[in-house]
This record gives C-alpha cells, sequence and structure tokens, in this order.
C-alpha cells in the first residue's frame, strides 16, 4: 500500500493523520503541538484531514489543520484553473517531486484522483541529477504533463542541457513556495519554459493564486490572479495580503488546543506577506516577518537577494547561495549581514566583487559586513530557515559556531 493510499484508508475511518519530516525534532514538536488527548476531539467537529507543519520560512514551525474537504476544495479550484487555460485535467499526468508532508506535495494524488488524471511520484534524488531525470522519466506524447517546483529545483534542472530539454516537454510548471528570482524567471522565459509561478500556504490549502504559462512568457510578472474560490485584497497600512477563502485553515494546533488563525474584524486572515495588486494580478513584495528596519526605512532582504543575484549573474561571479539577515545595531537599529557560499571553481575576491557590487545601494540596504559560508544552503523545499542562520551568524560572533567557516572580506566577525 502507497503512502496516500494509507492515508485515503484513513481518511475513510474519518480520521486526521498528522503529517511530518523524517527528523526527531519534527515529529516531537508536532506530537507536543498535538498533545496527550490526541486528534478524536477535532475528528468529531472537521471529519478526516491532516495537520501539516507551517511557517518554516522564517523557522517559526506552526502546525496546520487542514479538513480534507478544504484540499479537495483546493484540487477543484486548481481543475478549474487549467481548464480555464485550455488544459482539460482529467487528461493530465501529475509528477510529484515534493514530500507528503508538505502541503504542495499531499495535494497532486489527491488533485489526480479528484479529477481522474495521473499522478507519478519522482524521487528526490532525481531532482538532483538532470540527466538521470531525463533518462528514467519517459514523458507520454500528446498528454499535458503537470509539475510542482520550488525555484531552487528548477534552477539545478535548468543549469543542465538534459533537465532543460525535459522541462521544455511540460505544458505546466507552478513554481512556488519561495519567491521566483528576476533572473531565474528570464532564464525561463528566453527557454520558453511553460512556468506558471503561483502563492499559497498550508494555510489556504496550497495554490490562492496562479499566472497562466501564455502571460509568463509574455512578460508578464508576479503570481497572477485569486483562483475561482479566492479573494484577495491589501491591507492599507503594511500591504499585507489578505485573503477570504472557504478552505481556510481552522488553526493551528498548540499544546493539544487548537488556535484560531487571526482574521480582521470583517472575517479576511491577513497573511505576512507583503504585495502589491495590478491588473495582472498579486506581486509580492517580501515577507512582513522578515522585513527589517535600518536608519528609518523599511527594508525587505529577500528583494534585495534577488538584485544582487541579477547583477552577481550579469558580472559573472561564482555565487552557489546567498542570505542577508539583520543583526541589532545601536545607531540603525538593524544592519544587514551578507551570507555568501562560493561555487566550488571560485578563486580569491569574490568578497571584494560583491562590495563593490553594492556601492551604489541605499545605505540601509548595503550589507554592513560579508562572510564566506560554505555550508550555507536552503532546506530540501528551497526554503531559507532565516532564524536558523541568524542564531548561526549570533553563535559565530561569539565564537561558538562549529568550525569551518571563513572570516569575513575584513577578516572580523560582525560587530
Amino acid at each position: 500500500m502507497s503512502g496516500f493510499e494509507a492515508l485515503t484508508a484513513a481518511w475513510q475511518q474519518g480520521r486526521i493523520m498528522p503529517l511530518t519530516g523524517p527528523t526527531s525534532q519534527e515529529r516531537q514538536a508536532l506530537a507536543a503541538a498535538i498533545g496527550p488527548t490526541g486528534l478524536a476531539d477535532l475528528e468529531r467537529r472537521w471529519g478526516p484531514g491532516v495537520v501539516l507543519g507551517s511557517g518554516g520560512s522564517t523557522g517559526e514551525r506552526r502546525w496546520c489543520l487542514q479538513p480534507l474537504t478544504h484540499l479537495r476544495r483546493s484540487a477543484e479550484a486548481t481543475g478549474r484553473w487549467l481548464g480555464a487555460i485550455g488544459i482539460e485535467p482529467s487528461r493530465c499526468l501529475h509528477l510529484n517531486p515534493l514530500p507528503s508532508h508538505h502541503v504542495s506535495g499531499l495535494l497532486p494524488p489527491l488533485r489526480a484522483e479528484l479529477w481522474g488524471a495521473a499522478h507519478q511520484v519522482l524521487p528526490p534524488v532525481l531532482l538532483r541529477d538532470p540527466a538521470a531525470l531525463a533518462a528514467t522519466v519517459k514523458l507520454p506524447a500528446g498528454r499535458p504533463v503537470l509539475l510542482s517546483l520550488v525555484p531552487t529545483q528548477l534552477r539545478r534542472l535548468m543549469a543542465r542541457p538534459e533537465g532543460l530539454a525535459w522541462l521544455r516537454r511540460l505544458a505546466v510548471i507552478w513554481v512556488g513556495g519561495a519567491p521566483l528570482p528576476s533572473d531565474l524567471a528570464l532564464s525561463a522565459r528566453r527557454a520558453g519554459l511553460p512556468l506558471a509561478p503561483c502563492y499559497g500556504a498550508t494555510e489556504t490549502a496550497a495554490m490562492v493564486c496562479a499566472l497562466p504559462p501564455d502571460r509568463f512568457l509574455a512578460g508578464v510578472a508576479g503570481c497572477g490572479q485569486p483562483l475561482a474560490d479566492v479573494r484577495l485584497r491589501l491591507d492599507a497600512a503594511s500591504g499585507a495580503v489578505e485573503l477570504q477563502t472557504e478552505r481556510l485553515s481552522p488553526g493551528w494546533l498548540v499544546a493539544g488546543m487548537l488556535q484560531p488563525l487571526p482574521r480582521c474584524e470583517d472575517g479576511w486572515w491577513r497573511s505576512s506577506d507583503a504585495g502589491r495588486l495590478a491588473a495582472a494580478g498579486l506581486d509580492l513584495v517580501g515577507r512582513l516577518d522578515g522585513a527589517i528596519h535600518s536608519g528609518g526605512e523599511t527594508v525587505f532582504p529577500e528583494q534585495l537577494e534577488q538584485r544582487l543575484w541579477v547583477q552577481a549573474g550579469a558580472a559573472g561571479l561564482p555565487l552557489q547561495a546567498l542570505l542577508l539577515l539583520p543583526l541589532d545595531d545601536s545607531e540603525w537599529g538593524q544592519r544587514l549581514v551578507a551570507l555568501v557560499r562560493p561555487k566550488a571553481t571560485a578563486g580569491e575576491g569574490l568578497l571584494e566583487r560583491l562590495v563593490a557590487l553594492t556601492a551604489s545601494w541605499a545605505p540601509a540596504e548595503r550589507p554592513l559586513r560579508w562572510l564566506l559560508c560554505p555550508h550555507l544552503a536552503p532546506d530540501s523545499l528551497g526554503k531559507w530557515q532565516r532564524n536558523r542562520w541568524r542564531q548561526w551568524l549570533v553563535e559565530l560572533k561569539a565564537g561558538s559556531a562549529p568550525p569551518g567557516t571563513a572570516a569575513g572580506r575584513d577578516g572580523n566577525l560582525p560587530r
């Protein structure tokens, strides 16, 4: 019996299934969230469903209840989106490279079952080896093939000609889970890839808006219009993305109690993402809980990372990974520190060249310190656990971080 078959059998018994990653730390955190009394009361109230981790991008892990009825509403809305762009959902093959304890990995088999479509799991090892993926996963002729990726996976596949040729044969490539870097979007357009940048959350049972591939290839930016069962707006003061949908999670589990999601006075849910709404739909600015205040300015590190990626790419700099993090500063409030992982082929002078690239940036945006970090990497889903790396930075400053870290450009750790 496959994992999804076992999950379906549990749902048929009216059960809520807790889903978590393979680490003991995650399992312990989930058990603490459920508490000693279990999920029986929630099953009586909400019927079958799942409990999934949410909030990994900031390091503040929450455990989100999603009833099966909400997951099915999400699958139905995605099917209607496909129909609107001329793809019959029942004819599709839905490839799935994401784990089932992530909402974007849980939805593909559920969509396929609801649509009467085909579903195929892609082993994660193949996503790290484009040549093996192209040789192993043969795409059917005359059948639309769907795939969901995070930007890290997309970049890795596009880096090899075999992966790029394989991606070109797909009908839709949803890209979400993290902002799509502008340099990667430009490369995908030049390659003619049918990307559909999208936005959603565990709390919304996956996608709430998506940009059709033809609009992406025409040069339209952002995440597109909301799906048929979703209403979007922005908070006037903060720019936070707010939404209404019947598939919004009932809440997060905290020590055995269901904590409802915070709502606005009129019932809308306010996310932690800042955005802009235009004629083309939603354009994300960055995480509000990741924004910093430096010298009286509000700065979004994710935006600056994308800008630097573009500039570094244009300059041919050998960057493997980059992360901008805040540290408290008595004069500015907060200042940015840049963690940099060079490519294996990089020589000397990378930090100096990065400093030169940012010399014209506004003072609040310009990193105060640059540090080489050979082990810098996002998690397996391409998300940056910023709190984890910020704690690493604090430990490095205190001299208690693990060995193997190079000094900064000027040989000093951040002050």
